[in-house]
């Protein structure tokens, strides 16, 4: 802990220098999973990057206590020697803890125990004056629940105590095939309700073609029964897999995947969102071209990519939940207007029923008229008829005007086109504001300033770039520099003060 407290110490040295002069600043963590554009650089960053170690496994008391940028993968090494899991495990390796923390994460076991901050017993937080605190469920639980889905603006999370539970071997995933969306919502919810399913979600390929996937974690494969696995370069692609082994569209299929196949077996492809490069490059895709650019196919070497090329400018991704009762119009909705397959469906709960947990962006979570569970429906591919970036924008804004009229919520990680007061009405900024307030964060940068697209940033980031101006946007060099970059490897979020003076002199010979 001496190495810990050392850093936390810097951190809050740093902290302390920008709320004397009242400056703003932006945390430097290290990767991320978000699509928008950063405005990052070394004179306004907090680096928090070292912040990345596993502390303790405690079995006893079966908890973790964990840095913020330790990745999915590196946290179940360290549980998994110990024989435990946390009971939510993000579905792609490089999302961190504190990642999943400030912003929401929720994957296939979600329905039970809700978004990945439910599995967080307490936190160290850096203040916005400096101060180092401490906050749980029960000590100041107005922090706690404030600091949960803040993107940062409460302070910066610097250490995490996590949940764990018994670790198995397998998961003993069954797919069950449906020819309409009624049938598989309903099937979502049989699963849910059953005591020994540890995880549910499903793939929507078609309005026609959705399959349900429900698993149980299970000690040993069955005699007779061979491991299926996703996570080796000669693998095939999971949603490809479930696909062709339910294209009968009658039978359910059970297969028994190692847990951490199946914890990341969304990782390569990043579920489906790779498969869009292909056909970007013209590309045939096929086992042989994957297996080839497998390097290029995983999450965290896509996000680099779409970060450098701006291709992301150009897709939809969006995180979207709606209540059970709406589930069926908000899906056929999607259909008629932006019809991008395939879609995820996985179930999340959201009601708090913890005591004094009614605090930050998500107060209204702890009100007993939340709706207990929604449907998140992932939305990630080109929209349709979208021909300029300002069709882009009207299809990202008529999702979230659709979002909220169902009574739904979205997951912030992505480019969001809220006005302010659009946002507001959807997010509890009363009991937002009286955190930040209470703990000295009001002089930060609001979560509204983070998470909305800043044209005047994308502009920024753009004309850093060392691709030419008149390539920047055109077929194939805007993807071929994100996937130079990609395969160069290192930061692509924070920016040298040196590359912003280099850039000035440029423009001013």
């Amino acid at each position: 802990m001496d190495a810990h407290n050392a850093a936390v110490a810097t951190i809050s040295e740093r902290v302390r220098e920008f709320y004397t002069r009242k400056e703003p600043f932006r945390v430097y963590h290290g990767s991320t999973n978000s699509t928008r554009t950063s405005a990052r650089n070394r004179d306004n960053t907090v680096d928090t990057s070292n912040l990345n170690h596993v502390l303790r496994v405690d079995a006893e008391t079966k908890v973790v206590l964990v840095e913020p940028n330790v990745s999915m993968d590196r946290l179940l090494d360290a549980t998994m020697e110990r024989s435990l899991i946390p009971p939510v495990v993000m579905e792609l390796p490089a999302i961190t803890v504190g990642g999943g923390f400030s912003g929401m994460a929720g994957e296939s076991s979600c329905f039970r125990y809700g978004p990945f901050d439910c599995i967080v017993n307490s936190i160290e937080i850096v203040l916005g004056n400096g101060d180092v605190a401490r906050a749980s469920r029960t000590e100041k639980p107005d922090l706690f629940w404030g600091a949960v889905c803040a993107f940062g603006t409460m302070g910066i999370v610097t250490l995490l105590e996590l949940q764990l539970r018994d670790a198995k071997g397998f998961v003993e995933l069954t797919h069950y095939p449906f020819s309409s969306f009624p049938a598989a919502s309903a099937k979502i919810q049989e699963e849910t309700k059953k005591p020994d399913v540890d995880f549910v979600d499903g793939i929507a390929f078609s309005p026609s073609s959705i399959v349900v996937c429900s698993g149980r974690l299970v000690d040993a494969v069955p005699a007779g029964s061979a491991p299926r696995r996703y996570t080796g370069r000669a693998d095939p692609w999971f949603y490809l897999d479930v696909e062709k082994r339910t294209e009968n569209g009658t039978k359910q299929v059970t297969d028994y995947v190692p847990v951490v196949d199946y914890f990341f077996r969304w990782d390569r492809g990043a579920f489906w969102v790779a498969k869009y490069a292909f056909s970007y490059f013209v590309t045939p895709f096929n086992r042989i071209t994957r297996y080839l650019l497998d390097r290029f196919m995983h999450a965290k070497i896509m996000y680099h990519a779409l970060h450098k090329s701006g291709l992301s400018d150009q897709y939809i991704i969006q995180d979207v939940g709606v209540p059970y009762e709406a589930a069926e119009e908000f899906h056929e909705w999607l259909h008629q207007t932006v019809n991008i397959y395939p879609l995820w469906l996985c179930p999340i709960r959201l009601r708090r029923d913890t005591p004094d947990s009614g605090h930050g962006l998500h107060a209204d979570f702890a009100d007993p008229t939340t709706p207990e569970v929604c449907l998140n429906f992932g939305v990630w591919g080109p929209g349709a008829g979208v021909r300029n970036y300002d069709d882009f924008v009207r299809q990202n804004r008529a999702i979230e005007q659709k979002v909220q009229e169902l009574r739904g919520k979205k997951t912030l990680y992505a480019c969001n086109y809220y006005t302010e007061d659009e946002f507001w009405t959807v997010y509890n900024r009363t009991r937002y504001d009286a955190v930040r307030e209470k703990y000295h964060a009001s002089w930060l940068p609001s979560v509204y300033d983070k998470i909305i697209v800043d044209e005047a940033a994308k502009q920024r980031a753009v004309d850093t770039s060392r691709l030419p101006n008149s390539l920047r946007n055109v077929w194939p060099f805007q993807g071929l520099y994100g996937v130079y970059k990609a395969w160069r490897g290192g930061d692509y979020l924070l920016q040298s003060k040196k590359a912003h003076r280099d850039h000035a002199s440029k423009k001013d010979v």
